[in-house]
C-alpha cells in the first residue's frame, strides 16, 4: 500500500510525527461521528485536531481518484489553503493522507485544527428565538456575498457547513466540509442559487434576499423570487430523494 502524506509547511517535525501516529492508530481512537465519513477529535499536547476519515470510494471512483481526480482529502486541504489566502475563515489545515494500491485508491484523511464555535447556521433554522437571530442571519448573508465577490462558489453551502463564532457584538464565519468548491466569477443566477440548500423557511429567504439586495444594489423582488424558486426546487428534490430511499430500504428489508 502506497502512502502519500502532505503537511502544512508551518508544522514542526514533532507535530508531523504525532499526526502520522494518529493516522496509523486511527481505528483504535475512541469516539467518532458521521455515517459515510468518520470524524474524530483528538487532544494533543499543544493542539486539538479534527481528523476526517473519508469512506473508501466505490469501484469506479477508486480508479478515478487513483488516476484522474484529486481525492476529497486533497481537495479539502488545498481548498482550505486557498480560503486562508483569500482571508476566508476555515479551521487551519494541517495535513492530508492517502493510501493507494497500484490500481485503486483506498483510504484518505484530512486533518485540521479543531475550531471551537458558538453555533452553526442550522440553529437558525430550528430556533427562531435564538439571541440576535436576524443580526446573525444578515451577517451570514454578507459573508456569503463576500465569498461571491472573491469568486468562491461553495457547492456544499448547507446548514451544518458554516461554523459561527461570536466576537463581542459581531460574528465570524468559518467554512467546513470543503471538498466541493469552484473558483471564478459567477453570474447572478449562480450566486442566488448558492443559497438554495440553506433553509426551507420563506421568512429566512426574505431576510437573506433583503440583505443581499443591500449588499449588491440589485432588486429585492428579483433576488427573492429567484432565491425562493431555487430553494423550493432543492427542497422538492431533497424530500423526493428521502422518500425513494425509504421505499428502497423497505423493499430490501
Amino acid at each position: 500500500m502506497k502512502e502519500i502524506k502532505v503537511f502544512n509547511t508551518n508544522l514542526d517535525s514533532g507535530l508531523r510525527i504525532k499526526l502520522e501516529e494518529l493516522i496509523a492508530d486511527f481505528e483504535s481512537i475512541d469516539g467518532g461521528v458521521g455515517d459515510r465519513n468518520t470524524i474524530k477529535v483528538v487532544d494533543l499536547e499543544s493542539i486539538k485536531v479534527n481528523i476526517k476519515a473519508f469512506k473508501v470510494p466505490n469501484f469506479i471512483n477508486q480508479l478515478a481518484y487513483n488516476f484522474f481526480r484529486k481525492s476529497k482529502a486533497q481537495r479539502s486541504f488545498e481548498f482550505a489553503n486557498t480560503l486562508e489566502r483569500l482571508n476566508v475563515g476555515t479551521p487551519q489545515p494541517l495535513a492530508y493522507f492517502e493510501y493507494k494500491t497500484l490500481l485503486f485508491f483506498k483510504k484518505s484523511y484530512y486533518i485540521s485544527e479543531q475550531l471551537e464555535y458558538d453555533l452553526t447556521y442550522r440553529e437558525l433554522i430550528t430556533d427562531f428565538n435564538y439571541p440576535d437571530y436576524e443580526a446573525i442571519l444578515r451577517a451570514f448573508t454578507r459573508f456569503t456575498h463576500s465569498l461571491h465577490k472573491k469568486g468562491i462558489q461553495f457547492l456544499d453551502h448547507s446548514p451544518g457547513n458554516t461554523l459561527i463564532k461570536k466576537n463581542n457584538d459581531s460574528y465570524k464565519f468559518y467554512l467546513v466540509d470543503l471538498n466541493r468548491m469552484k473558483f471564478g466569477q459567477m453570474d447572478f443566477k449562480t450566486r442566488i442559487k448558492n443559497f438554495s440548500r440553506l433553509t426551507p423557511h420563506k421568512s429566512m429567504v426574505e431576510i437573506m434576499s433583503d440583505e443581499y439586495a443591500k449588499c449588491t444594489g440589485e432588486d429585492f423582488e428579483t433576488i427573492y423570487n429567484l432565491m425562493w424558486k431555487e430553494t423550493s426546487k432543492f427542497q422538492y428534490k431533497f424530500h423526493r430523494k428521502k422518500i425513494l430511499k425509504k421505499k428502497l430500504n423497505l423493499k430490501k428489508s
